[in-house]
């Protein structure tokens, strides 16, 4: 639940924050009269982003055993480059993201109305894209669905919410801090899904040492428990774990967190 929620309230509010944006671009410039390009690219990219999502969970449900453990082992492995560089994307380019959109937005105007909704559709696909990978990867290596389904929903209705006060300046969001926080919750997601990914292609032969457990413990604690529940939906964490999975999984998260983290700081888009 946690990790869906984290999902859904980070990437819910990057989105609603460039389309507020967006929005108050066209005001400013006195131009309120194209709002509804600016809503209808960002509905179209939001169908897109639905759609996607909505394509995995057909293919992998009509594919056969072997068949679906390829793909969502491939999935999986896609989803975590995906979300990585979109972590690092954010973090390299947020100080400039005003004012790139901006600048996309008046060659749009000056294009006409069309270009307008693409500039919006392409400003919101990239985060709805993300997302849909992001959520079919995590909703496969997780327990409990529904819980799932829960956290995604409570997140999203959280960052349209924030969203909108930020946008009224209703309230005032320290976004550095909520984005670095956020985005290491993605990062441990992402590992999860990685060892997820990993587990699939070890049960297909294709990685070695699937029963070379670092740790099996479904005796004190079944993969149906709550705790197992709790803990695979935060920290992607599976009661049989193979040696070759908690590599990788370390691994990734030092190769990640370590450069993620470090002292070169991004202003993001809070000052919007």
């Amino acid at each position: 639940m946690l990790s869906s929620f984290i999902i859904a309230l980070r990437e819910g509010l990057e989105a609603a924050l460039i389309v507020g944006i967006l929005i108050a671009y066209i005001s400013k410039t006195g131009k309120s009269h194209l709002r509804p390009f600016i809503w209808g690219g960002t509905a179209v990219a939001i169908v897109a982003s639905i759609a996607l999502g909505a394509i995995l969970t057909f293919t992998s449900a009509e594919l056969s055993d072997t068949g679906e453990e390829i793909f969502a082992g491939v999935t999986s492995l896609v989803t975590v480059a995906f979300v990585t560089w979109m972590v690092f994307w954010m973090k390299r380019t947020a100080r400039s993201l005003r004012s790139d959109l901006t600048e996309k937005m008046d060659h749009a105007i000056r294009t006409g109305p069309l270009a307008l909704a693409g500039a919006a559709f392409f400003a919101v696909i990239r985060e709805g894209l993300e997302t849909s990978l992001f959520v079919y990867s995590n909703f496969k290596s997780v327990a409990d669905p529904f819980n799932s389904t829960v956290g995604l929903m409570a997140g999203f209705s959280l960052a349209v919410s924030l969203g909108y006060l930020i946008y009224k300046s209703s309230i005032k969001l320290n976004l550095s801090k909520f984005f670095t926080y956020t985005g290491v919750g993605l990062v441990i997601v992402a590992t999860g899904v990685l060892s997820y990914g990993v587990h699939e292609f070890q049960e297909l032969g294709v990685l070695p040492g699937p029963d070379a457990f670092a740790w099996d413990v479904t005796s004190v604690m079944p993969k149906d428990s709550l705790l197992a529940g709790i803990l695979s939906g935060t920290v992607g964490f599976d009661t049989t774990t193979s040696w070759l999975q908690l590599g990788l999984y370390a691994a990734y998260l030092i190769a990640v967190l370590v450069p993620y983290l470090s002292k070169e700081r991004t202003k993001t888009l809070a000052n919007a």
